[in-house]
């Protein structure tokens, strides 16, 4: 029998991404690249915690203009964990979709929210259709919880530049836990795991604190 991947190597494991057996050398290589990994492979868990994310030059953060505070971080940590638990439900719940996919996705809902700043409003929805997915949600999202806001209080607490600020955010945790890789759900999958656990609220001084 021969590695499922290769067709050469001896099989060493069982691949729940190719549904066969494939050597050591192809699960390391083959990985987030060509092969789609459930997040529940031991193998993919344990290469988590060797794995390096993409090299990041955080002197120059994508947005380096936007402050993010851990005032606004602290203020609005409701809206955050809203964001945050509909970037994980759309992404988990349509197949196809990767880290880049989110990183665009953010991109656009970032360039979206910058033209509030100058009074006009231009949405730039991304072209690629996973993307736009969950484009489309966090906007949805965002606009829900400041209706509900309105309806509860009487007024909208929420300014457009704290949605601004949060999902600049998000994008540079996104940044710093993206491993690089084409297939790859590093940030989701850490992401997955902080909203689903109890955790201090995350200051943005240290990108990697909210997904150690």
């Amino acid at each position: 029998m021969a590695c499922a991947i290769c067709q050469t190597r001896r099989p060493r494991r069982f691949c729940p991404g190719v549904r066969g057996d494939i050597c050591a050398i192809c699960c390391g290589t083959e990985r987030e690249v060509t092969v789609d990994c459930p997040f529940d492979c031991e193998y993919l868990q344990e290469a988590r915690k060797h794995e390096r994310p993409a090299v990041v030059d955080r002197a120059a953060p994508p947005n380096g203009d936007i402050e993010v505070t851990e005032r606004l971080i602290t203020e609005n940590e409701e809206l955050l964990n809203v964001l945050a638990g509909t970037l994980v439900k759309t992404s988990l719940s349509t197949p196809g979709v990767v880290d880049n996919d989110v990183r665009e996705a953010l991109d656009a809902l970032t360039r979206t929210y910058r033209t509030l700043q100058s009074g006009l409003y231009y949405e730039t929805r991304p072209t690629n259709p996973l993307a736009a997915v969950i484009f489309t949600a966090l906007q949805d999202a965002a606009r829900e919880f400041r209706t509900d806001e309105q309806r509860r209080l009487g007024i909208t607490r929420t300014r457009d530049s704290a949605v601004l600020g949060l999902i600049v955010f998000l994008q540079r945790i996104e940044l710093d836990r993206n491993n690089g890789r084409r297939r790859g759900r590093a940030f989701l999958d850490s992401l997955q795991h902080f909203h689903q656990a109890p955790a201090e609220t995350p200051s943005p001084e240290r990108s990697s604190l909210i997904l150690t």
